[in-house]
């Protein structure tokens, strides 16, 4: 297995997102976050989810799904606890997206639009649903799936860690068979609303290796985000 780690601020001062690949004794496990709520607000929010699967991570205890399940149980409760700390229950949120890899197999948990996707035989054969506006639009026919990056209400989101429940409702998949993909790319709202599934496939095929297909991605993001107002934009790919 091979991967690459890439973030960026945009064109914004402070960048909220945070990521991490967090070894252990089974296997590995991928986390990326994208904070909200402003400076001192959002990048501490993604730092909480990051430092949580740390913790759960470095003594993990249970199935592969009970393990990720504590991750984002942690985070929630970690972002919760620092809401209450700093009076600030209106901020401090973030989005999540986790890919725990082990040799019996793998698992991926999110919540809020930051993306997992994965790849066999060069092509996307799934990806994480948001929990957007838009994308709740999509599922029930309103707009089209190509028509959520330009949505007007594309930063609205359903769930994110830090509403104030202590049961956030992110998703996990079953586990799944590593034999059956190729490779993963989790993502930031900010990456994947500049480059669309496709040229994610194209540059996927041209590529050795996961910091090839990196730089071919980010390259294609920086022309066409040049001289917009870009978003932090951050991303992880994964061969396997």
């Amino acid at each position: 297995m091979k991967f690459a780690v890439f973030t960026d601020p945009g064109s914004r001062e402070v960048n909220e997102d945070s990521l991490e690949v967090i070894e252990y004794e089974e296997g590995s496990c991928f986390v990326i976050a994208d904070g909200l709520g402003g400076h001192g607000k959002g990048d501490i929010a993604s730092q909480k989810v990051i430092s949580a699967f740390r913790k759960v991570y470095a003594a993990p205890s249970g199935t592969q799904s009970e393990v990720m399940k504590a991750a984002f149980d942690t985070a929630q409760a970690d972002i919760i606890e620092e809401q209450v700390r700093t009076d600030c229950r209106a901020q401090m949120k973030s989005t999540a997206a986790a890919l725990d890899i082990r040799e019996d197999g793998l698992i991926c948990g999110y919540v809020g639009d930051s993306r997992i996707y994965a790849f066999s035989n060069g092509r996307v054969k799934q990806r994480t649903l948001d929990h957007s506006i838009p994308q709740a639009l999509a599922r029930c026919g309103e707009i089209r799936e190509k028509d959520i990056r330009n949505h007007p209400d594309r930063n609205k989101l359903l769930r994110v860690l830090g509403t104030g429940s202590q049961s956030p409702e992110f998703e996990l998949s079953e586990i799944l068979m590593r034999d059956k993909y190729q490779a993963f790319l989790l993502c930031t709202d900010g990456f994947w609303e500049l480059i669309v599934e496709k040229e994610m496939e194209k540059t996927l095929k041209k590529s050795s290796s996961p910091g090839e297909w990196m730089k071919k991605m980010t390259d294609l993001i920086r022309r066409r985000g040049a001289g917009m107002e870009m978003d932090n934009y951050s991303a992880m790919a994964v061969f396997l």
